[in-house]
């Protein structure tokens, strides 16, 4: 699809609240792509014109996180809007409870009569989505395999081609790119259309994965673990670390190109004008950053993901625009549910974004709750548990299964790259106090609460 043409079919206003026709939502999901890692967030060398062309039209998030770095939690999260604390599903095996399916958005929007689709990778007690939850799904098999982007985006456009006149959709495309199969020698597999791209090209490294005092720092149960473990597997030396990144970056070309093959079947059936897009990622993820691989860990490489939404209605000055309020996986529930007009039940914590896509100024979060309780997989894949708090100035991470617990602090305002923890009494024990703040609040929550924040209270150095 020529950019123009793109452009044409999302840049028309005509798309009102007294329309028929309710917006159309498209979201596409990717499992472990971090922020940084498309051409529209300046990466010096991976191309992604198609995922550039819905910040072009839309709004960039740059600021946007996951609560909990793994992807069976984090999609538990945006499919509830709530943190792993309150949902409670950590594993791979917990499927939603009736009593959170009954808040997520897809039962909600289905009650509200969208059509709903599904196709990928589910990851909530399975790969597979629950078929009573959606109108029409679409799962994977159970290993990531050259060519499944594209069999995922062909469902997707079929999906498209069974769209009706005046019947509004929701459809997910969660691909399972750019995860690696982790079992398999080559670790990313990507599809063969890609394979040329990058050959011969210097991949660049942070300082974090060249200097392994960053990984010496860490604590020993982290330095033990299955992060570890993998980094083996992906970045042992200089050539490994070159042809893993290339790898993994070949798929998140060919995700590239199903986002575009997909929006160009949005705008031959004349939908574009009339879809909400959402590009999004489940987690970060460490390319050797600390002597790392994978995610789990609350440094910003982990935490921090894409978020771009492509809303038709907003004016043309808006379009293009980048918002660096701290935004969450949790807000996307919320942000669906909004765009259907549907009334965002009083239990989810997280937070409607569309007032931050029409350019308005509302009152936002100051701090928010990080926590990672996966159990692993003892004595093989063992995964030390973390919680923590991230204010816009500081980061507290605690090792809460240390004894005593240790806990890190950063000061991002001075050091964004977490290189230095802050050596302050002061600092650390204010933060600590805000995070027993939070954890209680979400162990507290119930399907019947009304949510709020926990007031935010200024940590002073």
């Amino acid at each position: 699809m020529k950019r123009r043409q793109f452009l044409a079919g999302l840049a028309p206003a005509l798309v009102g609240l007294g329309q028929a026709s309710r917006p159309n939502i498209l979201f596409l999901f990717t499992d472990d792509q971090r922020y940084d890692l498309m051409s529209c967030a300046g990466h010096p060398i991976l191309r992604t014109p198609n995922i550039d062309r819905i910040a072009s039209q839309g709004t960039r998030f740059e600021n946007n996180f996951c609560s909990t770095a793994i992807c069976c939690t984090s999609r538990a999260t945006v499919l509830t809007g709530l943190h792993e604390k309150s949902h409670r599903i950590s594993d791979f095996k917990t499927p939603l409870s009736p009593a959170l399916e009954a808040l997520s958005y897809p039962v909600l929007l289905r009650q509200a009569g969208y059509r709903t689709g599904f196709v990928g990778k589910y990851g909530v007690g399975g790969d597979e989505a629950p078929q009573h939850l959606f109108d029409k799904t679409y799962g994977p098999p159970g290993v990531e395999a050259p060519g499944q982007s594209r069999k995922f985006g062909q469902h997707a456009i079929d999906f498209l081609d069974t769209a009706k006149a005046g019947e509004s959709f929701y459809l997910s495309l969660h691909f399972r790119a750019p995860h690696a199969r982790d079992p398999d020698p080559q670790q990313y597999l990507y599809d063969p259309e890609e394979a040329e791209l990058f050959r011969g090209q210097t991949m660049p490294i942070s300082e974090k994965a060249k200097d392994r005092r960053y990984f010496e720092r860490l604590p020993a149960s982290v330095k033990e673990s299955e992060s570890y473990v993998r980094w083996k597997k992906r970045f042992t030396n200089p050539e490994h670390y070159q042809e893993s990144v290339r790898s993994y970056f070949r798929l998140i070309a060919g995700v590239d190109a199903v986002v575009g093959q997909v929006l160009a079947k949005l705008e031959a059936k004349g939908l574009a004008s009339n879809t909400v897009v959402v590009f999004s990622s489940d987690n970060g993820y460490f390319l050797a950053e600390r002597g790392l691989a994978d995610k789990w860990y609350a440094y910003e490489e982990s935490i921090r993901t894409p978020l771009l939404i492509a809303d038709g209605r907003v004016p043309a000055s808006l379009r293009g625009q980048r918002r660096t309020e701290m935004t969450l996986n949790l807000d996307l529930s919320p942000t669906f549910l909004s765009v259907a007009g549907v009334t965002v039940p009083a239990a989810v914590q997280g937070r409607n974004l569309l007032p931050l896509v029409r350019g308005e100024k509302p009152a936002w979060r100051r701090e928010w709750f990080y926590s990672h309780l996966f159990p692993g997989f003892p004595p093989k894949v063992t995964i030390p548990k973390s919680e923590g708090l991230r204010t816009e100035r500081w980061k507290y991470i605690r090792w809460i299964e240390e004894k005593p617990a240790r806990e890190e602090v950063y000061d991002l305002r001075q050091d964004p790259g977490e290189l230095k923890e802050v050596d302050s009494a002061r600092v650390r024990t204010q933060l600590a106090k805000r995070w027993q703040v939070w954890r209680e609040a979400l162990e507290a929550w119930t399907p019947a609460t009304r949510w709020q924040d926990p007031k935010p209270v200024e940590v002073r150095s």
